[in-house]
């Protein structure tokens, strides 16, 4: 997986979406929920079965799911159209 995309911090949570490339040319993701810090960190992560044409439209999918995991919506991306 590949973790170049954004991360985004809502209340104690950091959500961090993960992608891969697949051989067929279409991007896997997953979502990583961490809360916590030091000895107290849980990280959570979740695998997504959903495929997409772009790098993009899988990290925004996998942020999505992440903040809807915890009970969040982000303004970015509400809406958002997956590829």
């Amino acid at each position: 997986m590949n973790n170049e995309n954004i991360n985004v911090t809502a209340g104690k949570y950091l959500i961090s979406p993960l992608t891969k490339l697949l051989e067929n040319g279409w991007y896997a993701c997953s979502v990583s929920i961490r809360s916590g810090t030091g000895s107290g960190t849980h990280d959570r992560v979740l695998r997504l079965t959903r495929l997409f044409r772009s790098k993009l439209a899988a990290a925004n999918h996998a942020t999505a799911e992440g903040l809807q995991w915890i009970g969040e919506r982000h303004p970015c991306l509400v809406g958002a159209v997956p590829q």
